[in-house]
């Protein structure tokens, strides 16, 4: 297989508005990341993904750029950023940006320009078109923050084209003007020394020509259009050409969100020969248990399901391309809130055990901030209480649309709603747990007390700890990178085990995602004279046979074969 840094790394999520407020203002900064780099040098952990930086109205929390050559305010300077850059390389650790060219903001200079008249130079920069005969919006999409997915402009008489809010127009694709713009301001941060891009909805930028009307699901107002604006006829020959323009140019980890990709079509994204991308995330694992209503009227999932889900992908990328491995980030809930317990009994030994799952997958895992102390969902009293605009909007819709009540739609924002990844990093037990002076932007969950980053690093049993210990396993032992996967009791509905293969040279990785005490069996073909246990969340006999072995409720275990 063809090494890379970038298989070999771990990469560590910051979504800043809520990591480290330096300045007393409530919200996170890019000093507060300086502040915390040696935490994260301490941890292990090789790059760093920055979630939106540049200027923006923040409509949607920095998703919605207005200067793509600049800081958000709340955030700092340019000379802010160049420090972090600077430190952060110090310290051997990579910076990857957030690039969001799906949209921009509706205050960016180009939408600005684009509004002011049907010839201006910008206008062919979005996407304009007149409504129906009848006046009403060109096509039925919906907005995937409620509502329209088209917005009505009374000075030129068109609506214009945005996926997300109204605030967030869509970006002309088809413009060659509109693309070298963008290959300029990726040049612009490569060119400081930026290692990389993590390229939101990436997929989402070639409409299907004509743009029909999609299906309209059982439950909701407005057409699907994900099948016709996501894969569509285009977006390789787009991303070749980036690739071709800039990114072929630099040595640097490049990661699309590609919302419903499907194993072959991300071949395609991360092929060797593609010359694309280097890897994908995709939805299909934080997808599972979704209901009639989406992630708004969620149901219980099966282990099976996501046996099945993961082990596609990594069979489906064994040959060629490459997988991104997640359980969370700033769109998720909370990993062991989603995946695990979070329960006081189970918290603990559950996040172990998601994070053996993850790490010894083959792929690049992706740590989320807090995950590294199994920070929780958080439940707010109050609707109000909560600031994210996908949150507020569908609470609007299917509440006010009668679909829900106000108990049922409460209870779904405190299983998926996306602020559960958003409250503060809990850095001590102090107060707003130690992540701000001010009032904090959004309020800081109330287990801080017990779950937090100073408590974890002093107990040599904590969760931050086992991170630590994973991660550098992850550097002793290339078979944890380059292993093939092979799944062992794939109908199991409580343990999923598999192995890494490399050579002659081979682990077994045992985790129960279960409270209960399953037994787990070795198959017979798998042969070895000696065995090492590399990691395990219980105190193990490392005599023990392992033929047999009863589990431990969340219990993980990894044994090197040879």
């Amino acid at each position: 297989m063809d090494r890379k840094w970038w298989k070999e790394a771990v990469v560590y999520q910051i979504y800043p508005r809520s990591f480290m407020d330096s300045n007393g203002d409530g919200v996170g900064d890019l000093q507060g990341v300086i502040l915390k780099l040696d935490y994260l040098r301490e941890l292990g952990i090789d790059v760093i993904w920055l979630s939106p930086i540049n200027k923006s109205p923040n409509d949607d929390n920095g998703y919605d750029i207005s200067d793509y050559r600049d800081i958000m305010d709340e955030f700092g300077t340019m000379q802010d950023f160049d420090e972090l850059l600077h430190e952060a390389h110090l310290r051997g650790i990579k910076i990857m940006l957030d690039l969001v060219v799906n949209h921009s903001s509706d205050e960016h200079p180009w939408f600005i320009e684009a509004k002011k008249s049907k010839d201006n130079a910008y206008r062919d920069y979005y996407m304009w078109h007149p409504g129906k005969e009848d006046g009403s919006e060109p096509n039925n999409w919906g907005s995937r923050f409620g509502g329209s997915a088209w917005e009505y402009d009374e000075n030129s008489g068109e609506y214009y084209l945005h996926i997300y809010s109204k605030k967030q127009p869509d970006l002309n694709w088809e413009n060659p003007a509109l693309r070298g713009e963008v290959y300029d301001l990726m040049t612009f941060w490569l060119d400081k020394g930026v290692d990389g891009f993590r390229m939101d909805v990436i997929n989402m930028l070639s409409k299907t020509e004509g743009l029909p009307d999609g299906k309209v699901r059982e439950g909701f107002k407005y057409g699907d259009g994900v099948p016709l604006y996501c894969d569509g006829p285009k977006i390789h020959d787009y991303l070749q050409e980036m690739n071709r323009e800039v990114l072929s140019k630099y040595d640097i980890i490049t990661v699309g969100e590609t919302l419903g990709v499907n194993v072959e079509q991300a071949k395609l994204y991360t092929g060797a020969n593609r010359n694309e991308l280097n890897m994908v995330f995709h939805f299909e694992h934080v997808f599972l248990g979704d209901g009639k209503l989406g992630k708004w009227s969620p149901e219980p999932w099966k282990l099976t399901e996501l046996k099945t889900i993961l082990s596609r992908w990594q069979y489906g990328l064994r040959e060629d391309g490459w997988n991104s491995l997640y359980w969370s980030n700033h769109d998720q809930p909370r990993a062991v809130s989603r995946f695990g317990n979070d329960s006081p009994e189970y918290r603990t030994i559950s996040a172990k055990m998601l994070a053996t799952c993850l790490h010894m997958l083959q792929g690049t895992p992706y740590i989320y901030q807090g995950e590294e102390i199994g920070m929780t969902n958080v439940r707010f009293d109050n609707l109000s209480d909560y600031r994210d605009i996908q949150t507020v909007n569908a609470y609007r819709d299917f509440v006010g649309g009668e679909q829900l009540s106000h108990p049922e739609m409460m209870e779904s924002i405190y299983q998926r709603s996306r602020d559960n990844g958003r409250t503060p990093v809990q850095w001590t037990d102090g107060h707003n747990a130690g992540f701000t002076e001010g009032t904090p932007w959004i309020g800081v969950h109330e287990n801080h007390k017990e779950i937090n980053v100073e408590r974890d690093r002093k107990d040599p049993d904590s969760i931050y700890h086992y991170y630590r210990k994973l991660i550098q396993l992850r550097k002793e032992h290339g078979i944890i990178v380059y292993g093939t996967y092979d799944i062992l009791m794939d109908e199991n509905e409580q343990i999923y085990a598999f192995t890494r293969t490399l050579g002659e040279e081979q682990l077994v990785v045992i985790c129960n995602f279960s409270d209960q005490l399953p037994v787990f069996e070795l198959p017979r073909h798998i042969p070895f004279s000696s065995k090492e246990l590399l990691i395990s969340n219980y105190t193990v006999d490392t005599k023990e046979e392992i033929a047999t072995i009863t589990l431990r409720p969340y219990e993980a275990r990894v044994y090197r074969l040879v």
